[in-house]
Formats: structure tokens, C-alpha cells, sequence
């Protein structure tokens, strides 16, 4: 496809997402924006979710990832379904029982206003570097296939990216995005089986059971590593990490709790979180099978990408037809976009409830000081990417991306599993300080694992061991009883 072809395929998704805009964002309120009124139904939900989760790093990484790491993400998505278990039957409870527009809050009525704004504060942090990572990646697939033929600088690539987000999203928020987001799952889904039914044809896999039998018999779809405890693919390690960047990722994280909060009741919230978490476990081990598949034909055809890299580069030859190129573009700005645009709206949410308590404001003034805050989270975002452009120039995002989660989310993990697991009091004003210290003793460990732990290697489980860091250190503040 020409980069003219190309930008024509983009704008044509931009209008129907605008048009959807249009339609959803009619009510233009503040409850609108922030709970969709509390009249999502759950199945869009759980649908739109599918893609939230993915993003394009999962639809970009994941693939690129399995000729080094080979199924092993497998073990770390097993961790993901109990993790959302337990966001299901334990914390989205509290979150209806006391009604929370953000669930910060709950950290305030538990320990204090220090331990709210502490916790609120970790998740700017956390999503804003984690929709960095993710708008990075398709900002650097939109430079190489669009904007370096017509020599336009990456910053400026940047600013296109993000101003399309809150083009479609400044007006109707949580409501417009549990739309959209059902419509960009759709679209990534469908390029993922239209690229591997490409794929299965180009190495002559005529039907399903022989791309199954190729898969299973590849040494690259190795699922569980149980022999060296020291791997940082070790299966305990891979589970536990699963589990508790779920809990954390998703259960703590204003971005995706949002949507769960605007179902009807704590029951349908819950039947669209096991629902979801279900089916996620099928998309990834779709993904999977096509990153197998692709190595497979790079390999075949002395296609010499890898990582990140090889997903786009073949979705872009020649030879693969217009139709599978058009559908993976428009799969990746799908997938990208359905994370990115929720992370847009929660940092609004977030920074609006919980920093400048938007709701103790003029009624007259609530609406254009939203806006206005949407705005900068939007300009706030673009000097992130445009930041990570100089610091991660060869990576795989993925893996850098579960490596930052591990030291920005640890606090929230302490935070919340003291408030749930125990009934002691902490001296909220120091909250802030051992959520600065965890993260740095976690570092410090990460940094000299191998010559501390006698050659242990830490991986994902960086997250837990921040977070019982921060649990520790409540217990060392708590208030003694009287």
C-alpha cells in the first residue's frame, strides 16, 4: 500500500470513530463522561474491554516476541485469568458497594487523604507511561509506513496520534469509548485471522488441523518452562506475575475499573469480567500461533526483521495482498486506540476527582475545567512518547512495558491488599514516603538480583515483591492500639 493509500484508510476509520462520537457524546455532562451513567451494558463492555487489554503492544510485541521467548507469555496470561477472579469477587464489591466514580476513594475513607492522593498520584504515573509505551509503538509503525515517506519528524507523527484520541473522545468520554472500543476489537480480531489465514496459505497449511499440528509440533509453542528456577520465564515466576499485573493492571487501575463501574450492578460487572477474562486467554494464544507463523515465513523467505518489527514488515509486502495489508492496519490502529483512548479519559477522571476534587468546584465551572484537564493529559502524553523515542530505541515494548508496571503499580498492590487484608490504621501522612521507597529498594534488588540471590534472575515478579515492599512498610507505620 502507498503511504497516500494509507493515510486515506486511517482517515476513513477516524470519521466512523467521530461519527460514533457524535452520536454518543449528545449528552455532554460530567456523569456522561465519567460513568456513561451507569447504563453500559455488559457484554460491549467485556467486548471492548478484549482490545483495552491487548493494545497495540500486545498486537505488535507479542507476536515479535515468540522466536526469543517462545510460548512462555502463555504462563503469564494463565496468572492474568485468576488474577481477574479475584478483581470479580473481591474488589469490584467494594468498589459498587460505596459507589465510586474513582476508586482512589477508597483509600481515602480507608487510611486518610494523604494515602488517597498517594495512590491516585501512582496511577497518573502508571498510565500515563503505560499509554506512552503503547501510543510509542504505533507512532514508530505510523512513521516507517506513512510519515517518513513524506519526511514529517516523529514529534510531529506524535501530535497527530494523540490529537485524533481526543478528537473523538473530549465530549463523550467512558460512554463514546464503550462504543468504540467494541468496534476496534472487532477490527483487530479480524486482521489477526485474516493475516494468519495469509500465512497459513503461504506455507501451505490448506486447512485448520494442519496449522494446529504445525504450531503444536514447532519448538517455538514451548508453553511451560519448569527446569531452571533461575529463568525469568520459570512458570512460578511467570504465573504469580500473571496474577498480580491483572490485579494491578486492571483491578487498580482507574482506566479499566471505569468501564466496569458503568454496568448496572455489581452482577453484571462481574459476568462481564469472567466473561472477559475467558476469551482473553483464546486471543492471545491466537496471537501466539500468529507470531509463530510469522517467524515461520520470515524465516522461509530471508525476511530479516525480528521484535517489534516483524509483524509490520511483513504485513506490508507486496505480496501480501492490499486486502491483508489494509486489514492489519487496521487492526493495529485499533488496538491501539482502544487502549489509548480509555487511558485518555481515565487520566481526565482521575486527575479531575482525585487531585483538584473537580466535584467541590462551581457547578457552572466543572465542564470546562474537564476539558481544559483533558487537554493537558493529552500534552502530557505527547511529551512522554516523544521522551521514550530517545530512551528505547530497540526493545521489545512489551517486555519494557510489564517492567515499568512492576515498579509504578507496586505501591497501589501495598496499598490496596493492606486496606483489604487487615483492619490496622496507618499514620497516613508518611503513605507517600514508602510509596517512593519500594520502588527504589525494588530497583536497587532488580539491579544486583543475579549477585545477591546466587544467580536468581527477577523478571515480571518485580511487581509482587514491590508491593509486599510497600506492605511492610505500612506495617511499620501503622498506628498503635490504644
Amino acid at each position: 500500500m502507498s503511504p497516500t493509500s494509507i493515510i486515506l484508510l486511517i482517515l476513513a476509520y477516524f470519521v466512523v470513530l467521530i461519527v460514533i462520537s457524535y452520536i454518543t457524546g449528545k449528552e455532554d455532562s460530567n456523569e456522561a463522561f465519567f460513568k456513561a451513567n451507569k447504563s453500559a451494558p455488559w457484554y460491549l463492555v467485556a467486548f471492548g474491554m478484549i482490545g483495552a487489554s491487548l493494545s497495540g503492544v500486545t498486537f505488535i510485541s507479542v507476536p515479535g516476541a515468540v522466536e526469543m521467548k517462545q510460548f512462555g507469555y502463555l504462563q503469564v496470561v494463565f496468572g492474568y485469568f485468576f488474577g481477574y477472579l479475584i478483581i470479580a469477587y473481591v474488589l469490584l464489591p467494594i468498589y459498587y458497594k460505596l459507589n465510586l466514580t474513582s476508586i482512589y476513594t477508597y483509600l481515602k475513607d480507608r487510611f486518610g487523604n494523604t494515602s488517597y492522593k498517594t495512590g491516585s498520584i501512582a496511577f497518573l504515573i502508571s498510565r500515563t507511561v503505560g499509554a506512552a509505551f503503547r501510543l510509542f509503538l504505533v507512532a514508530k509503525v505510523l512513521q516507517l509506513l506513512i510519515f517518513d515517506a513524506y519526511h514529517i519528524p516523529f514529534t510531529i507523527t506524535v501530535v497527530i496520534t494523540v490529537a485524533l484520541i481526543w478528537l473523538y473522545t473530549f465530549k463523550g468520554g467512558i460512554k463514546t469509548i464503550i462504543f468504540t472500543d467494541t468496534l476496534q476489537t472487532l477490527f483487530m480480531l479480524i486482521s489477526v485471522v485474516v493475516t494468519i489465514a495469509f500465512l497459513a496459505t503461504a506455507l501451505d497449511l490448506n486447512s485448520i488441523s494442519e496449522v494446529y499440528s504445525n504450531v503444536k509440533e514447532s519448538a517455538m509453542s514451548k508453553v511451560f518452562f519448569t527446569d531452571d528456577i533461575n529463568d525469568s520465564q520459570y512458570f512460578i515466576k511467570s504465573f504469580l506475575a500473571g496474577m498480580f499485573i491483572s490485579i494491578t493492571m486492571t483491578g487498580l487501575d482507574q482506566d479499566m475499573m471505569q468501564k466496569n463501574l458503568t454496568c448496572k450492578n455489581i452482577k453484571e460487572a462481574q459476568k462481564n469480567m469472567i466473561s472477559f477474562s475467558v476469551i482473553l486467554v483464546f486471543v492471545n494464544i491466537l496471537f501466539l500461533a500468529l507470531g509463530l507463523l510469522l517467524t515461520q515465513y520470515a524465516q522461509q523467505n530471508g525476511i530479516s526483521a525480528t521484535k517489534d518489527d516483524l509483524f509490520p514488515t511483513i504485513a506490508m509486502l507486496p505480496e501480501i495482498g492490499i486486502a491483508t495489508s489494509a486489514f492489519f492496519l487496521l487492526g493495529l490502529i485499533a488496538a491501539a486506540y482502544s487502549s489509548a483512548d480509555s487511558a485518555l479519559t481515565s487520566l481526565t477522571t482521575s486527575f479531575c476527582i482525585d487531585i483538584i476534587e473537580l466535584d467541590k468546584k462551581p457547578i457552572a465551572s466543572q465542564k470546562k475545567v474537564r476539558k481544559k484537564v483533558h487537554v493537558l493529559v493529552s500534552v502530557v502524553l505527547i511529551l512522554v512518547i516523544i521522551l521514550f523515542d530517545s530512551l528505547f530505541k530497540d526493545v521489545s515494548v512489551i517486555w519494557e512495558l510489564f517492567k515499568a508496571a512492576g515498579y509504578t503499580y507496586g505501591p497501589l498492590l501495598g496499598l490496596f491488599a493492606f486496606g483489604i487484608l487487615t483492619k490496622a490504621q496507618i499514620k497516613d501522612k508518611y503513605v507517600w514516603l514508602i510509596a517512593i521507597i519500594a520502588p527504589l529498594l525494588s530497583y536497587a534488588l532488580n539491579s544486583y538480583s543475579i549477585e545477591l540471590l546466587n544467580g536468581y534472575q527477577i523478571g515480571f515478579e518485580i511487581l509482587i515483591i514491590n508491593g509486599i515492599l510497600t506492605f511492610l512498610g505500612l506495617v511499620l507505620i501503622r498506628r498503635q492500639q490504644h
